[in-house]
């Protein structure tokens, strides 16, 4: 709980609703599994790194819970960084997919004071090749687990992590018009079809919290099986091409929930990995730094606008991503 109080200070979602999230946890130990995620990921860049000569330190620091971000830059400064570069764990744009991480680093540095290293948060990464390789790849994965008589007719389904409508329409610089967000997942959802040849599939929203009076980007997850039930759909790979690891969201709303709505439908159901696991997600790691410190070409598949590159905490544009309302329980 001190966790979920963490993660929602200041977003107004009910008591209850927390509650109601930190039961979830209590079904995998009553701790969070972004952590050890995320700790398998800095021994697979670390690797990747001594593979491909670069000698640098990796540290690791949380928005929400120890290691805290601030006790990170500090330890940082204290070893003798002056300048660093930041991967985030979300490759989108919007507020919580990258606005909220300069906030961090501002926060972080502001608290160390004067003498902060400097800190240069990396690109957003939706349409990289390696993540959409290794998300093709788990898709086709996630079909030849399904039973082979239900593998001919098969819908796949994306998600992510749903937001405020009113925080979606805000994302991104104004002269993009907004729906940054939402636009980047779709784009990333086309180009993992397109690899995995799908013609047809499906884009929608899970892991909702807040005020119910609050719009969020819809249909969500469990209510599209319905629909698709109701469409006499007898198969569904989910792929949760939101997520680059399987946070909570991903082993309870996907694994648990949407799972167990499938199997009452009658519906063969199988889910995708997350990349975090992959090697390609560490080598996009070594790729965005290699574009700040040798001399590595960006790569990118799409045509939606990516940002997200700043220093210092500075925003990645004029009048880009205002602060959202509403919450998002589960992220570290």
């Amino acid at each position: 709980m001190p966790f979920l109080e963490n993660v929602t200070r200041g977003r107004g979602v009910p008591r209850e609703r927390l509650e109601e999230v930190a039961q979830h946890y209590l079904h995998f130990g009553g701790v969070s599994p972004i952590n050890a995620l995320n700790r398998d990921i800095i021994a697979a860049v670390e690797r990747e790194f001594a593979a491909a000569g670069i000698e640098l330190p990796v540290y690791f620091g949380n928005r929400n819970w120890h290691p805290m971000v601030e006790d990170t830059v500090a330890r940082m400064a204290a070893d003798g960084v002056r300048s660093a570069l930041v991967f985030p764990t979300s490759a989108w744009g919007g507020y919580s997919g990258c606005l909220q991480y300069n906030e961090d680093i501002v926060r972080a540095r502001t608290a160390f004071g004067d003498g902060a290293p400097e800190l240069v948060k990396l690109r957003q990464y939706f349409d990289h090749p390696l993540l959409i390789e290794a998300f093709a790849d788990a898709i086709r994965d996630a079909v030849a687990g399904l039973p082979a008589e239900r593998r001919d007719d098969v819908r796949l389904v994306f998600t992510a992590h749903s937001i405020p409508v009113s925080a979606d329409a805000t994302a991104g610089p104004p002269a993009d018009g907004g729906g940054l967000y939402s636009r980047q997942v779709a784009e990333a959802a086309r180009l993992c079809a397109a690899a995995t040849g799908f013609d047809d599939y499906d884009v929608v929203w899970q892991s909702r919290s807040g005020p119910p009076q609050v719009p969020w980007l819809e249909p969500d997850i469990v209510d599209h099986l319905e629909v698709l039930s109701g469409k006499g759909v007898r198969s569904v790979v989910v792929c949760p091409v939101g997520f680059v690891s399987d946070h909570l969201e991903v082993i309870w709303d996907l694994d648990n929930e949407a799972e167990d709505k499938a199997a009452e439908l009658g519906m063969a159901f199988a889910r995708a990995a997350t990349p975090g696991t992959d090697p390609r997600f560490a080598r996009l790691v070594v790729e965005l730094v290699g574009e700040h410190i040798g001399g590595v070409e960006p790569r990118r598949l799409g045509a939606v606008p990516g940002y997200g590159c700043t220093r210092d905490g500075e925003p990645c544009a004029v009048g880009c991503c205002a602060p959202a309302r509403g919450g998002r329980p589960g992220r570290s």
